[in-house]
């Protein structure tokens, strides 16, 4: 406990030097993100240097390896899952740098490469012994054979493009992913103890402690990310983010606890699906602006409220979702 503790220290400590190091970098070679026009609250944002996620991505793989001191493959393959997705990330935030508008690749470019991602990464889980999933509230586990690999595909397509559509607003996708990187860690460690796992409980540690060196680099990314950020991570740090989240919950066996400890990641998909489907329908909106948090921000709420908010609320659902599967 006092190793995971010192990690997460660590962690949020170097990703603020890192911070301090790579910002200018970013200013100095005028790496700014683009505004949606028709978000007439973040006019003043423009030009903001984006791209952040390479600070709090280093910060925690940087941690990482120095207090892992073992070999362990599920760990090494939720990193490799992550930067996978980084990259994806960066290529889009890349071309909407070099061709100053708010699209990168397309639609379809972008979700050719997280299903190939994605699939060789659920095949890959499934190869390391993983055909079953922890049931949420209910406790125990089942095991669905094969059919889990296109099960853990679709979530990683899933939650990848849901925490892209949380960073909407400063210290918004971080502060919640702060919470369920934690939440994700303190799962993992009372398995580990309460139940028999697929594979040896040093390689559940491992991921663990993965999980904690990410949560660690949220909070020293939150040092320049609050409103006003004077960073913004990027398609490069929420594309990240999210493959983290999806490899650890997956390659732990937890694919179901994350519609309940990113909670806020399904609300914004779903407000975007449901505010799309409404105007198709009738011509009318359901919110005023979609996703949620945008909603919010237009009924007169900060940036600040909202994201404490969500954070907020996602501790309290995560830390209700634990208790009641133990």
């Amino acid at each position: 406990m006092k190793v995971k503790l010192l990690s997460f220290t660590i962690s949020a400590i170097l990703t603020a030097v890192f911070g301090f190091i790579i910002i200018p970098i970013l200013k100095r070679f005028k790496i700014g993100q683009p505004i949606l026009g028709y978000v007439t609250e973040h006019e003043g944002k423009k030009g903001t240097p984006t791209m952040g996620g390479i600070i709090f991505i280093l910060g925690a793989i940087v941690t990482f390896f120095i207090f892992n001191d073992e070999k362990s493959r599920l760990s090494t393959l939720a990193i490799s899952i992550a930067l996978g997705f980084l990259v994806v990330g960066f290529l889009d935030d890349f071309l909407k740098i070099k061709f100053s508008k708010n699209e990168g690749l397309t639609p379809i470019q972008k979700f050719a490469f997280q299903t190939i991602i994605s699939l060789i990464a659920s095949y890959f889980s499934f190869n390391s012994g993983l055909d079953f999933l922890y049931i949420p509230f209910f406790g125990g586990k089942f095991s669905l054979g094969a059919l889990v690999i296109l099960l853990n595909a679709l979530v990683f397509v899933a939650t990848v493009n849901s925490v892209n559509l949380t960073d909407g607003l400063d210290g918004l996708c971080a502060s919640v992913s702060l919470v369920v990187f934690i939440a994700l860690s303190v799962l993992i460690y009372i398995q580990t103890k309460n139940f028999p796992s697929y594979i040896n409980a040093k390689e559940y540690n491992s991921l663990a402690l993965f999980s904690l060196c990410m949560a660690g680099a949220m909070l020293g990314y939150l040092l320049f990310n609050v409103n006003k950020a004077s960073v913004f991570m990027g398609d490069t740090g929420s594309l990240s983010i999210g493959g983290a989240i999806s490899s650890i919950a997956v390659l732990s066996g937890n694919t179901l606890f994350i519609p309940f400890i990113g909670v806020f990641y399904l609300i914004s998909t779903l407000s975007v699906i449901i505010q799309v489907a409404k105007f198709k329908r009738t011509g009318k909106r359901v919110f005023l602006m979609a996703p949620y948090h945008h909603h919010l921000q237009k009924k007169g709420f900060s940036e600040g409220k909202i994201s404490f908010g969500y954070a907020f609320f996602t501790f309290i659902i995560s830390a209700f979702s634990i208790i009641c599967s133990l």
